[in-house]
């Protein structure tokens, strides 16, 4: 049997439209992505982290089939009762109509006493795990198993993004290094306004929005994945779009445009960086015997869209949403956990991560 190619997936950040990265992780494996390749890491950032750890999580439990716990997951935190329906419904629609300008907007912390008696209030008919995000993920993962158990040197690595609010620095929890707690999930999902800081160790943590969205340029560091978990190939499942057919001038279509564009910075500042350490290789900067003390034995190459050589293969491909479905979304859809909204991302990410392992396979022939 042939070698399997050794593989890190990456995962985008996006909120409720990571849907779409957990209809594609479960198209990658139904496809057979296990019979021709080798997860080495998964690294993840906001919604991206949840699906990502999910997936690690049931190769650490060894699962027969690795996707089952993230759908799960999925489900529970969809809307199910017509209460949950209509919470969803109204929190949606009223965020949606101060972006639009149609209400007045009135901004209140997290940490308001206001803020969590409304909330308190409004969700107190609704299901623990629809309301509770803790408890949602505690539902689907032993954290204790996992504090026990300690840091996973010897299975791929999972690395997560966050963002320290104190210092300003860019936080990665990494399997390898680490127990992988509730709070580093929490963390990477901290939306500023929306949820209060992640306060553990002494420090207090927000999203990964600001951080690596997702992290990338630790996969190819072997002191962070092991030189055993090299990559060959990095695949990015991506969620916000590159372009814009036009210049958004409405508010919301310009607060929209700002949070994909901001969502895709640190993704491109990566790859740019790789880029850089490829030109670099293929001009042969550095010793060989140095090179060998990194692990690297070849450039690690970029997708034709950043690559200035387009014979290249293509090594950092993306699994993307359609057009069609990007050209539905805003930004509160990101927010919205209805189940026509759940079920419309995950199809189209089972539909784009089913022709985009087809590709991939068919290339190994």
């Amino acid at each position: 049997m042939a070698k399997k190619k050794k593989i890190a997936i990456t995962c985008q950040g996006g909120g409720s439209q990571t849907a779409f990265t957990a209809g594609a992780l479960k198209a990658l494996y139904d496809a057979g992505f296990s019979e021709h390749y080798e997860l080495v890491s998964i690294t993840g950032t906001s919604g991206g982290a949840l699906c990502a750890t999910l997936v690690w999580y049931a190769m650490l439990k060894k699962d027969a089939y690795l996707p089952q716990r993230m759908l799960d997951l999925w489900a529970d935190n969809t809307a199910q009762s017509t209460a949950e329906e209509q919470f969803n419904h109204y929190v949606v629609e009223s965020i949606r109509a101060v972006n639009r300008g149609q209400v007045p907007q009135f901004n209140l912390s997290p940490y308001s006493p206001l803020m969590q008696m409304m909330s308190s209030m409004s969700t107190s008919n609704l299901r623990k795990n629809f309301t509770d995000f803790r408890g949602l993920l505690e539902a689907h993962i032993d954290f204790a198993e996992l504090a026990q158990l300690g840091p996973q040197a010897n299975m791929p690595a999972l690395i997560l993004g966050a963002a320290e609010v104190l210092t300003g620095q860019l936080a990665k929890f990494n399997s390898r290094h680490e127990a992988i707690r509730v709070e580093h999930i929490l963390a990477s999902c901290a939306v500023p306004n929306i949820f209060e800081a992640v306060e553990f160790d002494g420090k207090a943590y927000w999203d990964g929005l600001f951080s690596d969205n997702p992290p990338i340029d630790e996969v190819i560091k072997p002191e962070l994945v092991g030189m055993e978990n090299l990559p060959e190939e990095i695949w990015v499942i991506k969620i916000n779009p590159n372009g814009s057919r036009e210049v958004p001038k409405s508010p919301e279509a310009i607060s929209d445009r700002r949070n994909e564009m901001i969502g895709n910075m640190s993704l491109f500042q990566q790859l740019t960086s790789i880029r850089t350490l490829n030109e670099l290789l293929l001009k042969d900067a550095f010793r060989p015997e140095f090179l060998a003390s990194r692990g690297i034995k070849a450039p690690v190459l970029l997708p034709k869209c950043l690559s200035v050589d387009e014979t290249r293969p293509y090594h950092i491909p993306f699994i993307e949403m359609s057009e069609e479905m990007q050209l539905t979304l805003d930004y509160e859809s990101k927010l919205d956990r209805s189940k026509k909204n759940i079920s419309r991302l995950m199809a189209d990410g089972e539909k784009q991560g089913r022709l985009f392992i087809e590709g991939r396979i068919a290339s190994l022939k």
